[in-house]
């Protein structure tokens, strides 16, 4: 690998990117947690010093495009706690599977997730860590480690299998040495990386792991890509401690999440999961309310239906996507384009969006906690 920086020019909060649209910003939510003052400040700041929506990224953050002050959006993203390190703003990458604790899995990883987090901000070495570089924490089920980070961890019933870049290791650790280990993996990859970025990058990533035991001898086991649909509609918290809890998942059409949109999400004052799948989840919620929200977001163009075509839809967003148009995307791709998405608890909507980049259809099989 033949590089002449040792950085990547990943976007962040403060490391913005300067498009043809204006400045973009990303905002990192590990696990995708992000609450409802959270996002309601993100919709605000979309929809006055940006381009008017939110887009979701494949790793779970947010990010605001067509920015004409950063300074000032970074100071309220701070004050909001959004950016509660500057020096690890780009660091904080992690996914984990969305609905643990709450719906399936074999452990509740959340408490994960927060302990990661403050690890790496903890660690000053760590700061000059890659943007690209991240960490997935599986619960079990599967829905994550396919992602392929470059250290991830998954629950299993014999132990929590250490992965590299979505490969088991045959390394099996105690659930309460998974945190030190994914942060003493990424100390390594720091020391030895040079101008690599990611770990696949490595001419032998068993440096990394050369003096952990090897339970599992030769697991040759790779996660398979994730092809699954997001969790979306009404999803029972069977593991909630709360009896009767429910979590609303909505697919958002390209990922693209306009501010208005975001302002009723947030009105709903429940947390919010956002998936790397391009969805989100509201969760916690009675059936009577997850009832009147359905009702409420589905107009808006949120897809809750889990047959809906829109679920075998990606895009990628880029800044010539605005001159792009939705009839244009149509007729040279032939796709047969969802026009209305439904619900058996809600109506139906005209999904739309104003960026429409590069489009990628593909067969995927159901969600299935």
């Amino acid at each position: 690998m033949s590089r002449t920086r040792d950085q990547d020019a990943c976007p962040g909060a403060l490391q913005v990117h300067q498009a043809a649209d204006g400045a973009l910003m990303r905002v990192r939510l590990p696990g995708g947690v992000l609450s409802a003052k959270g996002l309601e400040t993100l919709a605000h700041l979309a929809a006055d010093g940006g381009g008017g929506a939110l887009e979701l990224t494949s790793r779970g953050s947010l990010q605001i495009r067509g920015i004409t002050d950063p300074g000032r959006v970074a100071d309220a993203l701070a004050g909001a706690g959004l950016l509660p390190s500057p020096t690890h703003e780009r660091v904080r990458n992690i996914v984990s599977s969305p609905l643990s604790g709450r719906s399936g899995g074999l452990a509740d990883v959340r408490g994960w997730v927060g302990d990661l987090d403050r690890a790496l901000q903890d660690d000053a070495a760590l700061a000059a860590l890659p943007g690209r570089f991240w960490f997935s924490i599986d619960d079990g089920r599967g829905d994550v480690s396919g992602l392929h980070a470059d250290v991830g961890v998954q629950v299993g019933d014999a132990g929590v299998a250490l992965l590299l870049a979505g490969v088991d290791t045959g390394i099996r650790l105690a659930g309460d040495d998974a945190v030190a280990t994914m942060v003493e993996i990424a100390r390594r990859f720091q020391a030895v990386r040079g101008k690599r970025w990611r770990v696949t990058e490595l001419d032998d990533c068993h440096e990394l792991i050369g003096d952990f035991a090897v339970t599992v001898p030769d697991p040759a086991h790779r996660y398979p890509h994730v092809t699954r649909r997001p969790p979306v509609g009404w999803v029972a918290q069977t593991q909630d401690a709360v009896a009767g809890r429910v979590a609303l998942g909505a697919a958002v059409p390209l990922g693209v999440l306009p501010a208005r949109t975001a302002e009723f999400l947030a009105a709903i004052e429940a947390p919010i999961v956002v998936t790397p799948w391009r969805s989100i989840l509201v969760c916690d919620l009675t059936e009577e309310v997850a009832d009147t929200s359905l009702r409420v977001l589905a107009p808006l163009g949120l897809v809750f239906d889990e047959n809906s075509p829109w679920l075998t839809v990606s895009a990628c967003t880029t800044p010539i996507a605005r001159t792009v148009t939705v009839r244009a995307l149509r007729a040279r791709s032939r796709l047969a384009w969802p026009s209305r998405s439904s619900s058996s608890r809600a109506g139906s909507s005209r999904p739309t969006s104003p960026i429409l980049p590069r489009i990628t259809v593909r067969p995927t099989p159901r969600f299935s906690p």
